[in-house]
């Protein structure tokens, strides 16, 4: 399957995209005592050469329905790595509109898939007049489900637990699949529309997905 490109050859872009993300994992894992100071260029070069930008997620519920309307569908993850806040070296991948992967607020061993609503630095408001406005902190995003028919307590996002640290993001969901009729992209932010078509065009391989599925 192609995907165009808007601005570069797609090979072009895929190869910039993921050296970047090479890049990013590699000072990551320096950062946290993984790998030595001398190993990192040869780690990037790994990770550049051999590494893949995604991996499969079976998702479970329909807090994300229309826009992942099957109670169970296998996704496919665009891996963000970035440093800590501490690090001071955030590299921004995600967008306010993204759909992401992150880590249960209330249960770290679990994971959610909920659209990004804000980020650092948004001023909040209620529709509850109780409630007073706030600006959300830096490192911190609020997130929300798609599926405007559920109750805000079966919603279970930023409604319920709160604001949640940019940290626990664990990827962007860039496709869906629920059998070989019924599958397609994730609608994201136009941010980063061209990086993550060329990610596809190399990574997205439907017969894994199916097989997921079928397990």
């Amino acid at each position: 399957m192609k995907w165009a490109s808007f601005f570069v050859p797609i090979k072009y872009q895929y190869a910039r995209t993921k050296l970047v993300y090479s890049a990013s994992l590699c000072l990551q894992k320096r950062h946290a005592g993984e790998i030595s100071r001398g190993d990192v260029l040869l780690t990037c070069w790994k990770t550049f050469s051999k590494g893949k930008m995604t991996y499969l997620y079976r998702s479970e519920g329909q807090e994300m329905a229309p826009t992942i309307p099957g109670k169970h569908e296998t996704l496919l993850i665009r891996h963000l790595p970035s440093p800590d806040a501490e690090f001071r070296l955030q590299i921004n991948q995600v967008s306010v509109g993204d759909v992401v992967l992150l880590k249960n607020p209330l249960d770290s061993d679990k994971f959610l898939v909920r659209r990004l609503a804000a980020l650092g630095g948004y001023e909040m408001a209620s529709t509850d007049e109780k409630d007073k406005p706030f600006v959300l902190d830096d490192y911190h995003c609020w997130v929300l489900s798609d599926n405007k028919k559920l109750k805000i307590e079966e919603a279970y996002d930023s409604r319920t637990f709160g604001p949640v640290s940019i940290m626990d993001i664990m990827g962007r969901v860039i496709y869906r699949f629920q059998s070989m009729k019924d599958h397609g992209l994730v609608e994201n932010s136009n941010v980063d529309l061209e990086e993550d078509s060329a990610v596809l065009n190399y990574e997205l391989e439907l017969n894994e997905m199916q097989k997921i599925s079928e397990a």
